[in-house]
């Protein structure tokens, strides 16, 4: 996982602009690297965009009434389920190929989706650290599991989930736009699928349970400071709307893990940790890549997958019909068409697209950082790398003959679209235009990005602003004035001129000022999971002190909230912070 730092903006990004031909989509961007983006099945109920405010009785008054509560917390029940009535299902290693090896010898593994293998993780008295409560919900599983004595030794691996059948996926990937080949689940067992009582499928893994065939050189562990990012990662993007993995828990294992912390030569012995990670499904893009690399022996793999991607996670394309008429224009010169009901992995390509565009301008929504500027995957580059990933995408299914170029164009066009689309819907409401301004939003990310503004905090602040034409040039920049630091007059004119623009674009509009805050409030976060208090947190865990893990996780879980008291989680990043490799570790270790 990466961090949604929402610091600054330091490049000189600005928009977004999708101006290219289906028919070359693949050559303009070969030279753009991929991201091993999954995508996300379909839910029985849609992802909101933004989670909106709940009560203010239920923020806490005070950090101090926060920490009392933390405390003295009990755990209540939510249903009846026990770890031993969760209702597993298992499709994934009953339809799909398997390994016939069960080792966890690092090899190649061929003609397989998957290896079943067993965590080997060793433990010596492993804790509990932090516990998701909504994500217990989606498995119907009873609250007070997480009392049991046993429960750190079932979710580290080392006691066995009564009813799972654990197994690592096989699937491979580009890294830094290079083809690496196999590359699997080198630390993660799956533990199989829990169908809860609203039949959604979710998958259990933990991350960090020992060696697979997957691993490499590699000891298949994780610790302690990647884990904390994991998890609170997870359960902060989830909270600000973003579809993503979940967590349900985070375990120590009592056990040190060796790690080269700055690949500098000088390893350490770190805390190890596990988390257990929650989706509906862990496949990935390089699931099919994988196969389709093989030739033609494993591209009835690529179907077979495909073909249990759809049954399982995209229901409502296997039972499309005909009389749906969803046709689509090209675009192209030759005015074709694209019937997405006579071949549904077209349909079904077409919506993993506009799904991915969807995720990404959620993400920029919220100011999400991959990398430092000017790197690979830096802000300004993700939706072109999202493009390059879909390009990759269509041309497994072609290869494997699942779609045909007209319809792998279409794929990467509607993905163009949708992403402009929800990106423009996105910036329009975190401003509280009443339409899209190109132009204004352009100036604004502009300005953010010479200045070096916080993205978050300015967004959230910017709700201040009164649609009042006749304030006082000398008074325009009054509302901002906790966001714009450290400006001189030169630039304090140019975005007192933008704030006219705006302002004046706002009193267009007929709702309001009380009712804009709140409407920007809703899709504006004042708390984001910046990477110095995740940090924090993980100093003190790493010294046994798990209080601010927990803290952190309620913090992130209302993220669009005023909540009283917390204010200084909202604060900017310490000097410290700024410091290289203080807070830019790799989560991956």
């Amino acid at each position: 996982m990466v961090m949604p730092l929402s610091q600054s903006l330091t490049s000189t990004f600005a928009h977004f602009h999708f101006s290219f031909s289906p028919k070359t989509a693949s050559s303009l961007f070969l030279r753009r690297p991929t991201l091993n983006l999954r995508f996300y099945p379909r839910r029985s109920t849609p992802i909101p965009f933004a989670c909106g405010t709940s009560s203010m009785e239920e923020s806490p008054s005070s950090l101090d009434s926060l920490t009392h509560r933390l405390s003295t917390h009990t755990l209540q029940p939510h249903s009846n389920n026990t770890l031993e009535l969760l209702n597993w299902d298992h499709s994934f290693v009953k339809q799909l190929p398997s390994d016939p090896r069960t080792d966890s010898f690092p090899r190649e593994v061929l003609h397989a989706c998957y290896t079943k293998v067993s965590p080997s993780v060793e433990v010596d008295d492993p804790q509990l650290v932090a516990w998701s409560e909504p994500v217990a919900d989606l498995l119907d599983l009873d609250h007070k599991e997480f009392e049991r004595p046993d429960f750190p030794h079932i979710f580290s691996g080392a006691s066995p989930l009564a009813g799972a059948l654990p197994y690592a996926q096989c699937y491979g990937g580009h890294q830094f736009g290079m083809w690496a080949g196999q590359l699997g689940d080198g630390r993660a067992i799956t533990l199989g699928e829990i169908l809860n009582s609203k039949s959604e499928r979710w998958e259990l893994q933990l991350k960090g349970a020992g060696k697979t065939p997957y691993s490499r050189f590699a000891d298949g562990l994780a610790v302690l400071r990647s884990s904390i990012r994991e998890f609170l990662c997870s359960e902060a993007m989830h909270h600000l709307g973003i579809p993503t993995t979940r967590a349900l828990c985070l375990v120590t294992t009592g056990k040190l893990v060796t790690r080269d912390v700055f690949y500098d030569g000088n390893p350490k012995e770190e805390p190890g940790a596990i988390v257990c990670r929650v989706a509906q499904s862990f496949l990935r893009f390089g699931s099919y890549q994988i196969h389709a690399s093989r030739g033609n022996e494993d591209l009835g793999i690529v179907r077979d997958l495909a073909d249990y991607a759809i049954r399982h996670h995209f229901p409502h394309i296997e039972n499309m019909s005909k009389s749906e008429s969803l046709s689509f224009s090209t675009g192209d010169e030759d005015h074709s068409v694209v019937d997405l009901t006579s071949n549904k992995y077209a349909a079904w390509v077409v919506e993993v697209a506009e799904r991915t565009a969807s995720l990404i301008a959620k993400w920029q929504g919220v100011g999400f950082t991959h990398d430092l500027p000017g790197r690979r995957y830096c802000f300004a580059n993700q939706p072109d790398i999202g493009l390059w990933n879909i390009a990759q995408f269509t041309t497994t299914l072609s290869a494997a003959q699942l779609i045909n170029e007209k319809e792998a164009n279409y794929a990467m066009e509607r993905y163009g679209t949708k992403f402009m689309d929800d990106y423009q819907a996105i910036m329009t409401k975190k401003l509280g235009l009443p339409k899209y301004n190109k132009q204004l939003i352009s100036k604004l990310l502009s300005n953010m990005a010479v200045d070096k503004v916080d993205y978050t905090n300015f967004f959230r602040t910017l709700s201040n602003i009164k649609a009042d034409t006749s304030i006082p040039d000398d008074e325009l920049l009054v509302p901002l004035k906790s966001v714009l630091l450290d400006i001189g007059n030169e630039r304090k004119e140019a975005w007192a001129s933008w704030l006219k623009a705006y302002i004046n674009e706002l009193s267009t509009s007929d709702i309001s000022d009380d009712q804009r805050k709140a409407l920007m409030n809703s899709v504006n976060p004042k708390f984001i999971l910046r990477n110095y208090l995740c940090q924090t947190a993980i100093d003190a865990a790493e010294m046994g002190d798990f209080g601010e893990v927990r803290r952190l996780l309620k913090l992130v879980e209302h993220p669009y909230d005023e909540q009283p008291g917390m204010e200084k989680y909202s604060r900017l990043p310490p000097a410290w912070a700024y410091r290289p490799g203080v807070c830019m570790l790799s989560c991956s270790s």
